[in-house]
This record gives C-alpha cells, sequence and structure tokens, in this order.
C-alpha cells in the first residue's frame, strides 16, 4: 500500500471529510503518476472500463506509491479472485460496480476481508513480502469498501446496503443508473439529482460517505451540497482530450495570423 495514505483513507471517511479525486482509466504507469501528484486525495484504477488489466494495475500502484493518493481499483464484478488480486497487490481498497442489493453487498465486504472470505497471503505486496508485522485485524481495517449504486433495483435498496457493516461509500454510477431509470441529461440533469438524493440520505443516517462520479467542477459543487462528500470529477484519458483539443483548436486559430 501507499504507507500512510492508503491506511488513513478508511478513516478519513468514517470522519465524513470532503475528499476529492478521479478515474485511472488509461492504463498507464505515468499517468496514473500524474494523478498522483496533482492533489487528488484518492484516484480509481479502472479495471471495469479501462485499459489495463491486473498486472498493469501492479505497476500503476507502484507508482502512486510515493504520491499523496490512495489508490482503489474498480473490480469487474462481485467475485473473490478480483478482489483478492488487487488487494494483495497493495491497493487501499476497491470499488465494486453493479451491487444489485443487500446480498451483493455483503459480499463485497466479505471479499475485502480476512475475516470475511479473502484468502490469507502475505507473500506479496499489501504484506512488503512477507515482512509486515501488523495482525489480520488492522489489515481489514484499513480496507475501503465502496458499492456503486447504479441500477433501479440497488437505488431502490439504498437503505439497506447503507446498513451494511463494511460497506465504506455508496458511490452512484451516474450514466448507468440514468440509464437503468430510464431518464436523461447525464449528471447535471434535475431528475438524475432528485433521484440521488436518497442515496445521500442513506449515507448519512448510516454514518457512511455518499459518492459521485461528474464531469465538471460545477457538477461537483452541486452534488457537495446535496451531502456528497466523496467527489470524483473527470478522468486522466478525459482531462488528456479536453486539453488536447483547447490546445489544437487554439493552434488552428493561428493557421490565418501572419507576422509582419
Amino acid at each position: 500500500m501507499s504507507g500512510a495514505v492508503a491506511s488513513d483513507l478508511r478513516a478519513r471517511i468514517a470522519a465524513g471529510e470532503i475528499l476529492v479525486g478521479s478515474f485511472v482509466n488509461l492504463g498507464s504507469p505515468l499517468t496514473a503518476e500524474i494523478m498522483g501528484v496533482a492533489g487528488f486525495d484518492w484516484v480509481v484504477l479502472d479495471l471495469e472500463h479501462g485499459a489495463g488489466d491486473e498486472l498493469v494495475a501492479l505497476a500503476q500502484l507502484q507508482a502512486l506509491s510515493h504520491t499523496g493518493a490512495a489508490a482503489l481499483v474498480r473490480v469487474e464484478g462481485v467475485e473473490r479472485a478480483r478482489f483478492g488480486r488487487v488487494l494483495d497487490h497493495g491497493a487501499a481498497g476497491v470499488l465494486v460496480p453493479r451491487i444489485e442489493g443487500v446480498e451483493d453487498a455483503e459480499l463485497a465486504v466479505a471479499f475485502c476481508r480476512y475475516g470475511g472470505r479473502r484468502g490469507v497471503a502475505r507473500y506479496n505486496r499489501s504484506w512488503h513480502w512477507g515482512l509486515g508485522t501488523r495482525s489480520l485485524d488492522d489489515a481489514d481495517a484499513e480496507v475501503v469498501c465502496a458499492v456503486q449504486i447504479e441500477t433501479a433495483s440497488a437505488l431502490e435498496a439504498v437503505e439497506g446496503i447503507a446498513a451494511v457493516e463494511g460497506v465504506d461509500v455508496l458511490f452512484v454510477g451516474p450514466a448507468d443508473l440514468a440509464h437503468s431509470l430510464g431518464i436523461s441529461g447525464g449528471p447535471a440533469g434535475p431528475e438524475l439529482l432528485d433521484r440521488v438524493d436518497a442515496v445521500a440520505a442513506a449515507a448519512r443516517a448510516h454514518g457512511k460517505a455518499a459518492g459521485m462520479l461528474v464531469g465538471t467542477l460545477e457538477q461537483a459543487a452541486a452534488y457537495s451540497r446535496r451531502g456528497f462528500t466523496f467527489l470524483g470529477c473527470a478522468s486522466d484519458s478525459g482531462l488528456l482530450v479536453q486539453a488536447a483539443r483547447t490546445t489544437a483548436e487554439g493552434l488552428r486559430e493561428l493557421k490565418g495570423v501572419r507576422v509582419g
């Protein structure tokens, strides 16, 4: 793990701190490192929709280890082996997509915990290759379990999901949730904003954090005002293409400029 940065993330979530982050989906250790040194509290290495795999995620975790950002990994689904691999690599926690209800949330927590269904092995990076001295209970206390509320069934069951011990973050997937609910307008759409108030309320009632990924700082501010404290904005690919397009457009404007 990334030292104290990784081990402190869960405590900071529990304390209700506003934590800001972004996604990393290019499958590059270099862009992961850039995002890490940029000043985010956390980043999510995206194995569900991103370009990398578990071996690439290992290199990205190494690249992030000297930065101030704690690294979560979005796994492909609720499968025990997926959790164990990235946690053994040293991830601070997991982001679990496509949660449908309480049973999925309970499985996700169990796969994160040695006290649950996580396999015990210490010859890996998360245990400093066998030299780590913490206890299994201490390790369990550090791992963040964030579950995604991105289906109509998950939204309907959000109170029960929030009540699951060990779930730390209820993280809305705005595109999937909007699609599942049959509404349009994206993260800034008033209908989605109104529907996800239930997520923030459930999180608040059960001492959890409500999370959201948005595309703009204005959208992030809107969700912050509604009680979301685990705020993600953009991604490495999104920021790169946005900056590249702005620069290219500016340079094209110079084509007609003559000097002298």
